[in-house]
């Protein structure tokens, strides 16, 4: 009759393959045949897990490795880019995109310019550009703040030809009046466009010319 401490133990790995240890042998008891499977199981068992384990920490150790040659020395330390942006006496934030050359627009000229209009979370809104065909229908609009939105003339102002900016024009610069401009000619875009008067709206601009 086996131990009791043999005959209470629960193999926790049972052996799924038997060794030729964990046949049976002429003159073995069951239970002391089990017991020996048991613990030659275990034992397989650990020894696969440590050369899984070695495997596993060599491939892990490899990749670090690959990882890190190719990181620049300095990347670990990089903070995310920070948009620059000014903001100006009537509110707007704008930031510079692209400074473009020659004479700078001023309060009172005629420009022509492409824009895209979209609500602050970046839903579209409109635009002078076709997002299919790429055809454009520029505005042509004089920086006098009567007939145009303040904020975009602000905005305008001091832009070079083939420039561009980005602003955030608050809504006591932007739609305050119907009339204001630009506005689509078409019902259902200029209705779009009105019904968001209220709130702030990103401007995307692109200065073609001074006239």
């Amino acid at each position: 009759m086996a131990p009791a401490s043999l005959t209470r133990l629960t193999n926790p790995l049972p052996c799924a393959s038997p060794s030729p240890r964990c046949r049976r042998r002429p003159g073995r008891s069951p239970p002391a045949r089990a017991a020996a499977c048991g613990v030659v199981s275990r034992r397989r068992a650990v020894s696969e897990m440590a050369i899984l384990g070695g495997a596993a920490a060599a491939a892990a150790s490899c990749c670090v490795d690959l990882f890190f040659a190719h990181m620049p020395a300095r990347a670990a330390t990089l903070e995310p880019d920070v948009i620059r942006y000014r903001k100006l006496d009537s509110g707007v934030k704008l930031e510079d995109v692209v400074d473009g050359e020659g004479p700078e627009a001023r309060e009172g000229d005629v420009v022509q310019f492409n824009y895209v209009c979209r609500r602050a979370n970046g839903y579209f809104v409109h635009s002078t550009v076709d997002q299919f065909s790429g055809e454009s229908k520029p505005v042509t609009l004089a920086l006098d703040g009567k007939e145009m939105i303040r904020g975009l003339k602000d905005v305008i102002v001091g832009m070079k030809t083939g420039g561009k900016r980005r602003a955030l024009i608050p809504p006591q610069v932007g739609y305050t009046d119907e009339s204001l401009q630009p506005i689509p000619e078409e019902f259902g875009p200029r209705r779009s466009l009105l019904s968001h008067a209220k709130e702030p709206l990103v401007f995307e601009v692109q200065l073609l010319k001074v006239l």
